[in-house]
């Protein structure tokens, strides 16, 4: 018999070493969704995210994958090889390549080339100090020349905060690489090279408003270091991985979850991204977001390789969830 998502929510919560209890007098998420008449069901997919692994230079506080230099699952050429031909056999509109640190992955630009070939729109996420490494200037090189939208993390133009939450410098060397971003022509008009920015909060805080704050990161950071960037996005931290540890160490993950639960804005709902994205992990299996891929939650709660699916998940298809869904429908939501 299958499990359901509060018996899994359970067992990873034991898993990390937390008490389940502290989840009491929070709506379980799929309730809430009744409660509003609400369904999380699947839309037509038109995006794949590409985890390429859970190799980092980092060690971020607020990492859901607790990625980190010391982790060893990174997606092999063999792995590769079938998310390319996954994604010829299926027309994806967008891909999204995500970690860990991609640039990190020594066969990175083989599968660049390999999808760029069939995908419109090819997204790499990246932290900005993996790709300032001076053995990835080629890697620079490679994303020009195939158009690749960079979407880079930089949690605050407060240097501080960005240092508190990702380490000793690392505010520094982003802004570094933004400028040298922006000298190559991202994030600068007319150029056809695209630069988005993420942010997330520091600590147990929601986001601020969308609208609030890209006005406050373009003033600041136009002001301060003459950088430029086309669109700002604002998600809040999944309590999942290494968030969700120093939650529990901190006393704050019972605050932060009902937190979360409060400001449940059911009008995110429709827009949601699981809901027209699949998420494929460094070894090839499917998700439905990169979220449930932390939590693992397969894809229909079936654990399906790239290679073996017949059918992208039809409209309606239902979406699996739990309690960390939350963070995706605070604010603005993860759309």
């Amino acid at each position: 018999m299958m499990e359901d998502g509060v018996e899994r929510e359970k067992k990873i919560g034991s898993a990390i070493g937390i008490d389940v209890r502290e989840t009491a007098g929070v709506e379980p998420f799929a309730d809430a969704l009744v409660r509003h008449g609400l369904s999380l069901v699947r839309d037509r997919v038109h995006t794949l995210q590409v985890n390429t692994g859970y190799l980092c230079n980092l060690r971020c506080r607020h990492c859901h994958l607790e990625a980190g230099p010391g982790r060893r699952e990174v997606m092999s050429r063999g792995t590769m090889e079938s998310v390319i031909a996954f994604a010829e056999r299926f027309p994806f509109p967008v891909i999204d390549i995500t970690g860990g640190a991609p640039e990190m992955v020594r066969d990175l630009p083989f599968l660049i080339e390999g999808i760029s070939a069939v995908a419109p729109r090819l997204l790499l996420r990246s932290n900005l100090t993996a790709l300032a490494a001076p053995e990835r200037e080629s890697l620079l090189d490679l994303c020009i020349a195939r158009r690749l939208v960079l979407i880079a993390s930089f949690p605050s133009t407060d240097p501080s905060q960005t240092d508190a939450q990702r380490g000793a410098g690392v505010a520094a060397a982003g802004i570094a690489m933004l400028r040298k971003l922006n000298g190559a022509g991202y994030g600068v008009e007319g150029s056809g090279l695209e630069l988005g920015i993420v942010s997330n909060p520091v600590g147990a805080s929601l986001p601020v408003a969308q609208s609030q704050a890209e006005g406050k990161f373009r003033r600041e950071l136009l002001r301060n270091w003459g950088i430029t960037f086309n669109n700002l996005y604002i998600f809040g931290n999944a309590p999942l991985g290494r968030f969700r540890k120093w939650l529990t160490e901190s006393g704050n993950y019972g605050p932060y979850l009902r937190s979360l639960a409060d400001g449940f804005n059911p009008c995110t709902v429709e827009g949601l991204m699981c809901r027209t994205q699949l998420s494929v992990s460094w070894d090839g299996f499917l998700y439905d977001c990169d979220f449930n891929l932390a939590a693992g939650r397969y894809l229909g709660g079936r654990k399906t390789h790239v290679s073996e699916l017949l059918r992208l998940p039809p409209p309606g298809s239902p979406i699996e969830v739990g309690d960390a869904c939350y963070s995706c429908t605070v604010g603005s939501g993860f759309t």
